[in-house]
């Protein structure tokens, strides 16, 4: 047992359960939109999430978290080096267009990371910023690139879908925002430091409405889509009524992170009972 946890836990630690996450997402996109999720482009976001996440989470972020062995540290970095590599060839194969605006979400992770101000550490540091931050680029990533990837016009669909995509990855961050209340310095002014832990659970129980009712602004919305939207719907207001401050282990790390793959496959599952 002790040899499946380290492994379980190197899997979140190394953020191989986060890349999964944009992974669905993205898959998501291709059941909402009707597009075809080009291989190359799954597996650049998949790698290319994991060696982001660990540079942010420990190579600027480091100091919320309880200190590791070097040795287990030095696992995740090599295993970040091979996601990075893996990342980049499957970044040969994707068209301008698409790095384009990979170029431009990596500034805004680039500003969220890097000390880029005078007086000012990074964006993070602006109060309540990262949520955002975090929200727009998974959306942009899960979302925009795919249709870019394609050559296809930012039609009102995908900027309907964008907006969704963006509520949804906001509410999934404030469990882990609660949760962290326990390591943020109080210069970080992060949304439960500012309003408290109620506020911010109202805040994203309110959220799920434009979330689900969005899907009504498309021009093209299946009953597939409404279905799955219906209930994940259900389960993010239920998700912010049991988010608590102090968590259980893998409440966040695991279970809030799958959410995106519990939406997968909801779409699939439907899908076939149709």
């Amino acid at each position: 047992m002790k040899v499946f946890e380290r492994i379980f836990d190197f899997y979140l630690d190394a953020s191989i359960h986060v890349a999964l996450g944009v992974f669905a997402l993205l898959h998501i996109t291709g059941y909402t939109l009707n597009v075809t999720i080009n291989p190359h482009l799954g597996g650049f976001l998949f790698f290319g999430t994991i060696a982001c996440y660990n540079f942010v989470k420990y190579g600027v972020e480091a100091e919320k978290y309880i200190l590791m062995v070097d040795r287990y540290h030095k696992r995740i970095q090599f295993a970040s080096f091979i996601a990075l590599a893996l990342a980049l060839y499957n970044g040969y194969f994707l068209n301008l267009d698409v790095w384009i605006a990979v170029l431009c979400l990596s500034c805004c992770i680039g500003l969220y990371a890097l000390p880029v101000l005078p007086h000012v550490k990074n964006l993070r540091s602006w109060g309540g910023l990262k949520i955002f931050v975090v929200a727009l680029v998974w959306a942009g990533a899960t979302v925009i690139l795919p249709i870019l990837e394609k050559k296809y016009s930012l039609y009102w669909d995908v900027w309907v879908e964008t907006v969704q995509r963006f509520l949804f990855v906001l509410i999934v961050m404030l469990p882990f925002e609660i949760r962290d209340l326990a390591y943020d310095s109080p210069e970080l002014k992060t949304l439960p430091q500012q309003v408290g832990i109620k506020r911010t659970k109202v805040f994203g129980a309110l959220l799920t409405l434009p979330f689900f009712f969005l899907i009504f602004f498309k021009d093209v919305v299946s009953q597939v889509e409404a279905i799955a939207a219906g209930i994940m719907f259900l389960i993010l207001g239920s998700l912010m009524f049991i988010t608590k401050r102090n968590q259980k282990k893998y409440f966040a790390s695991f279970w809030v992170e799958s959410l995106p793959l519990v939406w997968w496959c909801l779409l699939a599952g439907i899908t076939w009972y149709y």
